[in-house]
């Protein structure tokens, strides 16, 4: 298998549309880890937050790429091909 995922393409940003789970924000709720959406820059909460804000925004858009938000960490997330990659 390739070390390239083929959704790597459909990379627009690197950068988040806010310090926070967009959605967790708006309800007043709280969050546990933040994911980025590298297609659009949609942040989420991980799937060990309550509300799985970041799966969620896959199942809604079809954007298959995260990368994690955490502060130290470089990892990233496809969605369609369940891999990770280290850095993406």
């Amino acid at each position: 298998m390739s070390d390239q995922c083929e959704h790597f393409n459909q990379i627009h940003t690197y950068k988040p549309n806010s310090a926070g789970c967009e959605e967790c924000l708006r309800l007043g709720d709280t969050w546990v880890h933040l994911r980025t959406c590298l297609v659009c820059g949609h942040v989420g909460c991980c799937d060990q937050s309550k509300n799985k804000h970041a799966t969620r925004h896959f199942h809604e858009t079809g954007h298959p790429l995260i990368r994690s938000k955490e502060p130290g960490e470089t990892w990233g997330w496809c969605y369609v091909d369940k891999r990770f990659f280290d850095p993406i």
